[in-house]
């Protein structure tokens, strides 16, 4: 798989990075800029949304992101996703100020395009 493969959009479900049962959904964006690095946005439960800058090898994506919070305060975080397909993303993040003894997780499914001929 190369870094092509993965440009497109996913949809997501994950879960925050704490010990709670809830989850969320969302939309994620992948493209690339003029050197090669991969450019994420992220619509979360349609509603935050978050971007992100990051580096594809050995079917690892590996992305840095952040997001504005209700308070105006800007977090940051890395997510890494293992590409098991060009279409099944399977992830895991953590933000600095997020409860260090958990990990959130997200998996990400590409969204197939309609195709009109």
């Amino acid at each position: 798989m190369n870094i092509q493969d993965i440009i497109g959009n996913f949809s997501i479900l994950g879960t925050n990075q704490n010990d709670s049962e809830e989850s969320y959904r969302g939309t994620l964006s992948l493209s690339m800029d003029d050197e090669n690095r991969i450019i994420a946005k992220w619509l979360i439960n349609k509603s935050q949304q978050q971007f992100g800058v990051g580096f594809f090898k050995n079917n690892v994506l590996v992305i840095n992101f952040n997001y504005q919070g209700d308070e105006n305060s800007t977090y940051y975080g890395t997510v890494v996703y293992k590409c098991l397909t060009k279409d099944i993303l399977e992830g895991f993040w953590s933000e600095e100020f997020g409860n260090p003894k958990f990990l959130g997780s997200e998996n990400a499914f590409r969204v197939k395009e309609n195709l009109v001929n």
